[in-house]
């Protein structure tokens, strides 16, 4: 007897997903719009912030291919969750806060717009899918916490923002439950989740992968937050000062948590009154821009002690929304405790992932287990230089560059003109002083030959490129004439460029700000005994910046930032002690070029 076996043609072609050179690629059975499932639930939290006395939960959206529904295929999981799927405020007048006012006082009030909730199930959001469901992973998405379809309120940094994806992570791991119902008691299974997540996303939404990853989740396995903020005070404040983010002048945190409240209409009452109107107007404090508890609670670098994904961060050194220290910081922790993790820089503006190949093998080694040897990688750090594409950066062996040294550049007097900049530390160069008015822009001052509203030192003109990477430091003697001063350092390449064709690296290195009230402590501020002198010293952002031969490096000092700072009435006069100033840069070579 001759015994046949039969293999069923449906056996014969299960899709599987496919690798090569470390990277997963697009398999056609999956690369099919028409046939991928959508559907949406809601998974129950651990938290209740909306008062109701029930668990709230969040509205999760997920598009995966067929063969998890047809032919049992388990697939790893890309996430990413936001507070903007469901719209987001208006922009009305009076919704920011007033700056027009002196330091130590409050604005007036601020309008409160209310949200008009957009989106229908089941879909959340289109964001991810194309690029990596025909790649084999299953895409999830989620509206954050009184945001959408989501239950609870946004607390804008909140611990609630942090469980929130935590619950979702639980649920793809069988460990939390999902309903089909937002009140309902039918529950839905992740039955198609291997259990394996990466989480992504830009600005807010790169924000919340970080905050999930400090919950230690069990299964979230790689985090590529681009351009996240890391910190609610170093977005709205600066060593002290209140400081707005660029683009958005008056913008604070209750500012953004009306902006992103599209949650239930008869919940935001009761949200606004526990969450905006109490804990955020207590703790917030726009008198003194003092670091406190409330900011501290929402700083995610002081949570960091439990993370163990794996990092992967993005961000744009002339980000002046969400500036560059916040990616660094967390970076630097990460590497201190031992994390695996690698930085993407490029020198654009806000937002900008890292390439979609450099991604993919990053979530290819940790959603499917395919050793592409990242953790023994010898660069830790990828740079897009200044004359290059996006997507084709420089791999470094870190970032700052080891290669730096610092060079400390000193003060020669030239005011109201232009002083200078030198390796060689002078003495007995006196004092210069500037008076403050907000009406002029950083760069009409920075243009000025001649002005008394700033003070600029520049180096000679550069005889070789000069390559500047880490973190520039300043050391400020300063006085002033009143209790309170706004206190601004920019980072000049000059001359200018007038070029139709000007880029984004061509005039502004980096930048600074500070309240010298704090010259002790960031929390505790002192107003300033006039005509006494106080040494401040403070980190300009983040930078990795080639400076071209031919130009010159300019340190200006100035007092209120028509772009970022309060505007008190113009006249307050600081004065700087030169010898008692410098500028540390770290630099890799070219140290004679300074002279």
């Amino acid at each position: 007897m001759v015994f046949v076996t039969i293999f069923s043609t449906s056996a014969q072609k299960k899709a599987v997903p496919v690798f090569k050179n470390g990277e997963a690629q697009i398999v056609e059975a999956f690369n099919t719009p028409e046939k991928w499932i959508r559907h949406d639930l809601f998974v129950e939290t651990t938290f209740d912030t909306d008062g109701d006395g029930k668990p709230d939960r969040m509205h999760v959206g997920v598009t995966r291919p067929y063969q998890t529904e047809t032919e049992g295929l388990k697939l790893p999981v890309i996430y990413e969750s936001s507070p903007y799927y469901a719209g987001v405020a208006p922009n009305v007048d009076g919704v920011f806060w007033d700056v027009k006012h002196e330091l130590g006082a409050m604005g007036k009030p601020r309008v409160h717009p209310e949200v008009t909730r957009l989106g229908e199930r089941p879909i959340i959001s289109n964001s991810q899918i194309q690029t990596w469901v025909p790649r084999g992973y299953i895409v999830v998405h989620s509206s954050s916490p009184g945001t959408g379809l989501s239950q609870g309120s946004p607390t804008v940094g909140g611990i609630n923002e942090s469980l929130a994806p935590k619950a979702v992570i639980d649920w793809l791991n069988g460990r939390a439950k999902g309903y089909t119902e937002p009140y309902g008691n039918k529950e839905v299974k992740a039955f198609w989740s291997t259990g394996k997540v990466g989480m992504t996303g830009t600005s807010y939404n790169g924000t919340i992968p970080l905050a999930a990853a400090t919950t230690s989740v069990e299964g979230l396995e790689v985090i590529i937050p681009v351009a996240p903020n890391t910190s609610y005070y170093h977005y709205y404040r600066s060593n002290g000062l209140v400081r707005s983010p660029g683009g958005y002048l008056g913008e604070d945190i209750d500012v953004l948590y009306d902006y992103i409240h599209s949650g239930n209409e008869l919940k935001r009452a009761h949200n606004n009154a526990k969450i905006r109107d109490t804990e955020m107007k207590n703790g917030m404090d726009r008198i003194t821009g003092d670091y406190n508890d409330f900011w501290a609670g929402r700083d995610y670098l002081n949570h960091m002690k439990p993370m163990k994904a794996a990092l992967l961060m993005a961000h744009g050194f002339n980000d002046w929304n969400v500036m560059p220290e916040h990616s660094y910081r967390i970076y630097k922790k990460a590497k201190d405790m031992g994390l695996t993790a690698q930085i993407y820089y490029h020198q654009f503006g806000h937002g900008g992932p890292p390439p979609v190949s450099m991604m993919n093998k990053w979530f290819t080694q940790y959603l499917h287990g395919i050793d592409n040897n990242i953790e023994n990688e010898p660069h830790k750090a990828w740079i897009v230089r200044e004359d290059d594409k996006i997507n084709d950066p420089t791999a470094y062996k870190d970032y700052p560059n080891p290669e730096a040294k610092p060079v400390t550049l000193h003060l020669t007097s030239g005011a109201p003109k232009t002083g200078g900049l030198t390796t060689t530390k002078p003495t007995k160069q006196g004092k210069e002083t500037l008076v403050d008015n907000y009406s002029f822009s950083g760069e009409a001052l920075a243009r000025a030959e001649i002005t008394n509203h700033r003070l600029l030192y520049v180096t000679p003109k550069l005889t070789q490129d000069v390559h500047i990477s880490g973190v520039p430091q300043i050391t400020i003697k300063l006085a002033s004439n009143k209790p309170a001063a706004n206190l601004s350092v920019w980072l000049v390449s000059l001359p200018w460029n007038d070029g139709r064709r000007t880029k984004i690296t061509d005039n502004i290195i980096t930048r600074g700000w500070a309240d010298p009230q704090n010259h002790k402590s960031l929390t505790k501020s002192n107003p300033l005994k006039p005509g006494k002198f106080y040494e401040i010293t403070f980190n300009l952002q983040p930078d990795d910046q080639v400076i071209k031969a031919g130009q010159q490096i300019g340190l200006m000092i100035f007092s209120s930032d028509k772009e970022f700072t309060l505007h008190p009435k113009p006249g307050t006069e600081l004065t700087v002690d030169l010898d008692g100033t410098y500028l540390v840069l770290p630099v890799v070579g070219a140290v004679d070029s300074f002279n």
